[in-house]
């Protein structure tokens, strides 16, 4: 079967389908990353084998593509310069590595007619309900992967499955704590809150000129004023290219009449929906948990249908539309899946359906626009000649972009000559320290570089730095302002103002625990202003804060009210008082079964977690840090 995908794969064009082929090291493991051959430089070093720059940057690099690709593109190019999201991915590789290792440890072996039977199971690559070379084909070129590497990945996958396939039984509990663990997951208490303020006890307080000149000899380093610079920048993009990108009438009308079918008014329809999953493989208990949850929903939406974005906010588990009120934007025929087309196809616009099942749970489906008329050349005549504006200055920006980073570069006295050349203009900032410069651009990198001795004391220009899509950004400082403590006299007036605050949040805190210990002893204080009562879940607490809520439950319940106390930071003292525990779990067999499956679900990957901090503790790693900020430069 691997020769046939191997023979077959030719004439390939798609969307990307699968994240698990998009960011494949943080699934299928690392080998064709560490078999790559290359710089010997090492960015960590693991039981004595190298992770190459190499080898961190190609991971580096599809990390950053696959975020891009989730999110349509729309990416602030500081995540993905961020030491944080670099540090991940080397992080998965250090952990990808230590895998690999094991699996050689354990001779974990995957044979071919397992390789060949996953790939042909996996339902990305089907179509019509069978596997499809077509879409396989297709998919690979898209993420520009040979079938022999995509097959690599998929069998280190597979082997990784086997080094974890041990560790759910480890995880296995007598059936009497499970019991126990679900039936404390599920508690709901009833709790109400009072709070005593600090800012009631700022009158009271009095601080002299004496505390405030110790404080501030003490803590100088706190009203440190980091270095700063000003700056000459230039910007170049598309987007700044578009006004001298000449498109003709002729090229319009050639363009409507070569895309005609795209303005020939096939029917779209516009929908929203409320997807409860189930999961692939999921267990009969697990789905039918699943379809009482989509039940209950659907009753919610039928009572208050013009409510239906909120309860979706609320209830749908469909990450990619959930946050817009469950839009799914327009939809063509073959674009969803049959049982959920058909539906959305048959609707009426306002409609509401009944469950729809599909393989990736129940929907609660609304339609909300039928669209389908044709386009006439003049309504049309604007929007292409945009587009096509767009298009010939995205090409122009990728013809010019290495040519602008190059006069740069060489150009280093002045950004002038760039700016002159490519049309741009020279822009000025204001005083900007290295934590505002990284802001001001939303670049880690180009934030960072600006004081860096080549730009900063040499004054050269900086490198030529991708700030945002199809958008570069160079930057020479014109001014310096180095760090400096801010004077007594200019900062005497808030030390003064914090001191008070903080004297009177002691005195809050000091009242407040003096008053939980009067309400544990059974006394009542009808000075204090309760809240309404809320019933809260371990992860769900309306009107209450996650101090407020995560408290409430570490109170004992064995004698009711109880009373816990927590200090809010500098804002005084919070009384919590646990009304009602509500620990009988009203659940269905099929809920209660699903429930189980979830918790033992949540065992396993702790047990997983545990597995893997093991392996790295048990392990030589070195990772040279100062070298992770040198990966691919955007």
């Amino acid at each position: 079967m691997l020769e046939v995908l191997r023979e077959n794969s030719k004439g390939w064009l798609a969307k990307l389908i699968l994240a698990a082929i998009i960011i494949p090291f943080a699934l299928f493991g690392i080998d064709s990353y560490l078999t790559q051959s290359g710089s010997n430089i090492p960015i960590a070093t693991v039981s004595g084998n190298d992770v190459s720059m190499e080898q961190f940057n190609k991971a580096l690099q599809e990390a950053k593509e696959a975020v891009r690709l989730a999110n349509g593109g729309k990416v602030d190019a500081a995540i993905l310069e961020n030491a944080k999201f670099k540090q991940s991915v080397l992080d998965r590789l250090i952990s990808d590595r230590l895998l690999n290792d094991e699996i050689k440890h354990k001779k974990y072996i995957v044979t071919d007619e397992q390789l060949s039977g996953y790939i042909l199971s996996m339902p990305e690559f089907h179509k019509d309900g069978k596997f499809s070379q077509e879409v396989y084909d297709r998919t690979l070129l898209q993420n520009r992967l040979s079938p022999s590497q995509f097959e690599i990945r998929i069998r280190n996958g597979l082997a990784e499955q086997q080094v974890y396939a041990s560790i759910p039984k480890l995880a296995y509990q007598p059936s009497g704590v499970t019991e126990q663990a679900l039936t404390l997951a599920l508690q709901k208490r009833v709790v109400s809150v009072a709070e005593i303020k600090s800012a009631d006890f700022l009158l009271g307080v009095n601080v002299n000129q004496a505390q405030v000149k110790a404080y501030y000899e003490q803590n100088k380093e706190k009203f440190r004023v980091p270095e700063q610079v000003k700056l000459d920048f230039v910007l170049m993009s598309a987007n700044s290219l578009i006004p001298s990108a000449m498109v003709t009438d002729a090229e319009v009308r050639k363009f409507y009449q070569e895309n005609s079918s795209k303005y020939q008014g096939n029917e779209q329809r516009r929908a929203s929906h409320i997807l409860i999953p189930f999961g692939v493989g999921a267990t009969a208990a697990s789905k039918q948990a699943s379809r009482k949850k989509a039940e209950e929903v659907l009753v919610l939406v039928k009572n208050d249908p013009k409510n239906f974005e909120e309860l979706a906010r609320q209830y749908s588990q469909d990450t990619g539309s959930a946050n817009k009120g469950g839009d799914l934007g327009v939809i063509a025929r073959g674009v969803m899946v049959k049982p959920f087309e058909d539906a959305v196809f048959a609707m009426k616009p306002g409609a509401i359906s009944e469950l729809i099942e599909s393989e990736f749970g129940y929907h609660i489906i609304k339609l909300t626009e039928i669209q389908g008329l044709g386009q006439d050349y003049n309504d049309v005549k604007a929007q292409i000649k945009g587009d096509l504006m767009y298009q010939k200055a995205l090409d122009k920006f990728s013809e010019q972009a290495e040519a602008f980073s190059n006069m740069v570069y060489e150009q280093s006295a002045s950004l002038q000559p760039a700016a002159t050349a490519f049309g741009l203009q020279v822009q000025t900032s204001g005083w900007l320290t290295r934590a505002e410069a990284i802001k001001f651009f939303k670049s880690d990198k180009l934030g960072s570089t600006l004081f860096s001795d080549e730009v900063l004391k040499e004054r050269r220009n900086s490198e030529a730095v991708e700030v945002a899509s199809n958008t570069l950004a160079a930057a020479r400082v014109i001014d310096y302002k180095p760090a400096t403590i801010r004077g007594y006299d200019e900062v005497k007036i808030s030390i003064e103002d914090f001191l008070k605050q903080e004297a009177a949040a002691k005195l809050a805190v000091q009242k407040g625990k003096a008053v939980i210990s009067s309400l544990q002893q059974g006394k009542d204080d009808l000075s204090l202003n309760w809240t309404a009562p809320v019933i809260a879940n371990r992860k769900v607490a309306q009107g209450l804060t996650d101090l407020v809520r995560m408290n409430a439950f570490k109170a004992k319940a064995d004698k009711l009210p109880t009373f816990v106390g927590v200090e809010d930071n500098n804002n005084g003292y919070l009384l919590i008082r646990v009304n009602q525990v509500e620990a009988k779990v009203d659940l269905s067999a099929n809920e209660a079964q699903a429930a189980r499956e979830d918790l033992q679900k949540a065992l396993s990957t702790e047990y997983e977690s545990a597995y893997m901090k093991t392996l790295k503790a048990s392990s030589k790693i070195v990772v040279h840090a100062e070298r992770l900020q040198s990966g691919i430069k955007e």
